[in-house]
């Protein structure tokens, strides 16, 4: 059996990544996408979002069982020092810790870029996802009142948000994720025992 890892997403992950997430948009309210994106499209997610963005996966035995990544929370440039957040974990690798390390190593990585807060948005109740964010320093921060209808019925939305470093006055601009992969801060987030 070989160690887990934590690693930037590839194209080729793609497939992969669709399986994890396809039961969220078919069967879940994790996300309010309805209509399975395919792999084709999210490959190019991949792609576009690492353009700016980190993308993460965990891997165990060649497989992936988890990702992660972090997004634009809003497109005026003020906010370009805030980021919403977002992690999936396949259903046969729930309960392990997984969640929490990955999502660990996605904040460290924003954090290393210059972003000041991350944001978690959370289709209510959404008990665990809640008790993860909260157990990671994440505060709630509002709700949006039965913002999306899926499956049947409404929901309502809670946001969380999380200071990952004071800000500054002014601020440095963000690093663009590729201009950071190969800095030895990212590879010894990456490097270190994910347990």
């Amino acid at each position: 059996m070989l160690k887990p890892m934590i690693r930037i997403a590839h194209n080729e992950d793609a497939a992969a990544i669709h399986a994890i997430y396809a039961p969220s948009i078919t069967d879940g309210v994790a996300t309010f996408e309805t209509e399975l994106p395919g792999v084709a499209a999210m490959r190019e997610r991949i792609h576009a979002r690492l353009q700016y963005y980190p993308w993460l996966v965990w891997e165990e035995d060649g497989a992936v069982l988890a990702y992660a990544y972090a997004g634009r929370f809003r497109e005026r440039a003020a906010y370009d020092w805030i980021a919403e957040t977002s992690i999936y974990v396949r259903a046969d690798a729930h309960r392990r810790g997984i969640a929490r390390r990955l999502y660990g190593v996605l904040l460290d990585t924003m954090r290393l870029q210059g972003i000041n807060q991350a944001v978690g948005v959370i289709t209510l109740p959404g008990t665990v996802s809640v008790a993860m964010h909260e157990a990671m320093g994440f505060s709630a921060a509002g709700v949006w009142r039965q913002c999306g209808y899926k499956l049947g019925q409404w929901w309502d939305v809670g946001v969380w948000q999380k200071e990952l470093q004071p800000a500054a006055s002014p601020p440095q601009p963000v690093i663009p994720f590729p201009a950071m992969v190969e800095s030895t801060d990212l590879q010894r987030l990456l490097a270190a025992p994910p347990g």
